[in-house]
């Protein structure tokens, strides 16, 4: 089983999706959206290596829902299937933010796979030009909230 990348995680948080969470921050991102607010995370050699256990044992300790964000995790999808398996094993919400579109995401190694793990996706890039800080959980009006299970 190979590792994952992660950068940081974050329990308790409470930008990343309703309630309190645990935000698991992954490395890597070739998006490079100018105004990223997360700029330190497009590095694939950033962070650390961690196994599926190590992380399942902070989401259990912490025991909020989960957000996988970054970076761009879709770059990581076959890796992190066995962590998104084990955190709805876990009986854990699972949100993700990818820079990709869902329509996008049929080209990416491992995504629809992953995808039927997670409850909500939000998707597209971050474009400045289109940054509303009144919007809930997203940076830019482009970017969709997308309920995986109602499609």
């Amino acid at each position: 089983m190979s590792n994952l990348r992660v950068i940081d995680i974050i329990e308790g948080t409470s930008v990343d999706g309703p309630g309190l969470r645990t935000s698991i921050y992954l490395a890597g991102c070739r998006h490079a959206c100018p105004g990223c607010h997360n700029p330190q995370t497009w590095d694939f050699a950033a962070g650390r290596d961690m196994t599926v256990d190590e992380v399942m044992e902070i989401v259990r300790r912490a025991d909020f829902d989960v957000t996988l964000t970054g970076g761009d995790p879709m770059y990581q999808a076959e890796a992190l299937l066995p962590l998104a398996r084990a955190i709805k094993a876990a009986g854990y919400g699972l949100w993700c933010y990818t820079g990709f579109t869902l329509e996008e995401l049929d080209a990416v190694p491992g995504a629809a796979a992953l995808l039927d793990s997670i409850d909500t996706l939000v998707d597209g890039p971050f474009v400045a030009d289109l940054r509303d800080p009144s919007l809930i959980f997203r940076g830019s009006a482009n970017q969709r909230i997308i309920d995986l299970h109602a499609r």
